[in-house]
């Protein structure tokens, strides 16, 4: 009876939980770790609307907060702290519905930050446009539709008169575009818990129990500057070395470990294994010069269980150091100038077994509205999940999408997965969380 009171309400009041998302996307919330205009870095604003909101419309009271750098600086070894994040007016927010008692209590978790726009949109980034289907804006599937799903889920609830056993706390972030500091603050710093989570990314409606870890770093090839155009002599008598030249050698390495990898980095979980991918290649300072120096920045992805006692990737680190100097080691040029590595990001990565209670409650919850199974599939983007499943907290993605569409120019979410998501995580509360009586 409960849930039918419950679905009963988000289909009557599907254009609400449009119109909330509408808002959310009409206040632009770019992370300052991008290069766009200040008008655009407005993570303060959606978090106010937020609280505003929960306030008028649940009757809930919430804490504003603002990461505290120096604070957090007792996790610089850990995931998620950045060196030199600022967060003046980019606070989290925090919210509990109390239960009556004797429930399990969960958290709905997402960040409000967006990347940047990029060239290309034919819709208002900021419009909140409707085309069929189809909702539009920047963040609309990254991932302001799962933060209006989450909210409105449990505002069904409670406009459904249905007293819950369990808490629900609602934990919007900021900053997790450039590395998670938010999410840092808000499991580490200010020590928020709850018996599961769900952090509700634009997964295209899949249960998502799996995280990669990702390590981004700078490969720099050492070279020696000479003129292109002249006969280049022996290095060992101080010739030009092309820095390119002796890249390419790390490129050609590189495709054989992924072919590698591809058989010992793999996931029951996950359609592909994990990989050493190379996302920017900078050398050279004039065009009639040889190149003194060639940088490799690359994005390397690691497994749960590849995780150290810190839940990071170090040892995942080190096997991309022995690859570099086993690579150096067959160059006469390279062994005697070894190339350095500079690491730019450490990001953790977490796992919930699939046949956790948690996990299958919430394949059970969907069932029910949905009348079949959703499929269960891990994550290839990185998310925050790491750090809540790292203290011991059983957590998921799942979201509206679709999932490809984030960080695309011309994104948007489904106006359809929308509403069932929000249906979906409301009867996952229900059935966790248990209702009094």
């Amino acid at each position: 009876m409960e849930n039918k009171q419950v679905m009963d309400w988000i289909d009557q009041n599907s254009q609400q939980i449009i119109g909330f998302l509408q808002e959310l996307i009409r206040r632009p919330s770019v992370n300052p770790a991008f290069d766009e205009k200040e008008e655009l870095k407005g993570e303060g604003d959606v978090q106010r609307y937020i609280q505003q909101y929960l306030q008028d419309e649940l009757g809930l009271e919430s804490e504003l907060r603002c990461p505290d750098p120096e604070a957090l600086r007792k996790y610089a070894d850990k995931a998620g702290y950045m060196e030199g994040h600022t967060f003046e007016d980019r606070p989290n927010l925090y919210a509990e519905c109390k239960g009556a008692g004797g429930g399990r209590s969960i958290m709905l978790s997402g960040h409000v930050d967006v990347v940047q726009l990029g060239e290309g949109w034919t819709v208002d980034p900021f419009g909140g446009d409707i085309d069929g289907d189809k909702l539009y804006g920047r963040g609309a599937t990254d991932m302001k539709g799962g933060v209006a799903a989450m909210i409105m889920a449990l505002k069904a609830i409670k406009q459904a008169g249905i007293t819950l056993k369990g808490d629900v706390r609602i934990g919007t972030v900021v900053d997790e575009e450039a590395g998670g500091m938010g999410t840092l603050a808000l499991v580490g710093g200010d020590g928020r818990r709850a018996d599961a989570c769900i952090i509700t990314e634009g997964t295209e409606m899949l249960v998502e129990p799996l995280c990669r870890g990702i390590l981004w770093g700078k490969l720099i090839v050492p070279g020696r500057p000479g003129h292109i155009e002249h006969f280049k002599t022996d290095w060992r008598t101080g010739g030009a070395v092309d820095a390119i030249d002796k890249a390419r050698l790390y490129l050609d390495q590189i495709d054989r470990l992924n072919e590698e990898w591809g058989f010992t980095k793999r996931h029951p979980l996950l359609p592909i294994p994990c990989q050493f991918k190379v996302a920017q290649i900078n050398a050279g300072e004039y065009p009639t010069t040889y190149a003194g120096s060639c940088e490799i920045i690359f994005d390397v992805q690691y497994l749960p269980e590849e995780n150290d006692q810190n839940g990071m990737g170090s040892k995942v680190k080190q096997q991309v150091l022995d690859f570099v100097k086993q690579v150096a080691d067959t160059d006469p040029w390279l062994r005697e100038n070894p190339p350095k590595v500079e690491w730019i990001l450490n990001a953790d990565c977490g796992e919930t077994p699939a046949d956790s209670d948690f996990v299958q409650t919430v394949v059970g919850a969907v069932e029910q509205v949905e009348g079949q199974k959703p499929d269960i599939t891990g994550a290839l983007g990185h998310t925050d999940m790491g750090w809540f499943c790292n203290v011991g907290i059983p957590t998921i993605n799942y979201g509206p999408g679709p999932a490809w569409k984030a960080h695309q120019v011309d994104e948007y979410v489904s106006i359809d997965q929308l509403i069932r998501c929000t249906k979906n995580i409301a009867q996952t509360i229900l059935d966790w969380c248990g209702v009094a009586e």
